[in-house]
């Protein structure tokens, strides 16, 4: 049974209070544990999307963290609804969950090391995510590679590239596609997800998955011809596990791949 979370008044008090207001003083310093996941039931608080968005923490400390919340009566629980139609094409986004003073500066360090590792070797992970994804035991020959490309030659690249690393490759070339692909197919054991799309925009993209119970913990790993800092920052806010820039090698892809779910 699914669960979502859902703000008390209490929670929505302690949410929008400053350090030391309210039934909150100074000496208690309501913590920033405890205000990251209220922000994030704020808006949207399925338990599986929580786990997405907090993947640098493990399922347990989650876990436990909201019953504590609960314990403290700022949110309350109940089983979550049905799920909304998804579709990548004219959709609203969802909103985002604000980031605490801590989590912008580990953001902003993590940019920096990443853009000077994509510079370098042409690909960089999010280790702290990818710490708390659970391993993929399965054969590379049975590991199902989404490949999200919209242009010919690169598609065909991708694919051929991925056959000869071992794995069974899928792939399509719009976001229209894409959405009617997670509908209607078994859900992938990764997802590679070129940024730039005729029809959508990659970040878009990956905001909407991030937010959908089904794909929270789904790894993604982006596929980009530009290592601007701003683009990475992006990626990793939104939850990406990885980057790829273009172009790449058959070792790059098997390497990152490898890593990512830890086979």
């Amino acid at each position: 049974m699914a669960i979502a979370y859902y703000l008390t008044a209490a929670g929505h008090e302690a949410l929008s209070s400053e350090v030391g207001e309210g039934d909150f003083p100074l000496e208690v310093n309501f913590p920033q544990d405890y205000r990251r996941l209220l922000a994030m039931i704020e808006v949207g608080g399925h338990e599986e999307v929580i786990r997405g968005r907090l993947r640098r923490f493990p399922d347990q400390l989650i876990g436990e963290w909201l019953k504590e919340l609960e314990e403290l009566k700022m949110v309350t629980s109940r089983e979550s609804g049905e799920l909304d139609e998804m579709t990548f094409t004219g959709a609203r986004l969802r909103l985002l969950p604000p980031l605490t003073d801590e989590d912008r500066k580990r953001l902003a360090k993590t940019t920096v090391l990443g853009s000077a590792t994509l510079v370098r070797s042409g690909s960089f992970l999010a280790e702290e995510r990818i710490a708390n994804l659970p391993p993929v035991a399965k054969a590379p020959a049975d590991t199902v590679i989404l490949l999200v490309e919209d242009d010919p030659d690169q598609l065909a690249l991708g694919e051929l590239r991925l056959t000869m690393a071992g794995y069974a490759v899928h792939s399509v070339d719009r976001a229209k596609a894409l959405s009617r692909y997670l509908r209607q197919q078994t859900r992938p054991d990764l997802l590679l997800l070129d940024v730039m799309l005729p029809d959508g925009n990659g970040f878009d993209i990956l905001a909407q998955l991030r937010g959908r119970p089904e794909f929270s913990t789904l790894p993604i790993v982006l596929l980009t011809a530009k290592a601007e800092l701003v683009d990475i920052r992006n990626g990793l806010a939104l939850g990406a596990d990885g980057y790829i820039t273009k172009p790449y090698s058959k070792n790059q892809l098997a390497e990152v791949i490898r890593r990512v779910l830890k086979q």
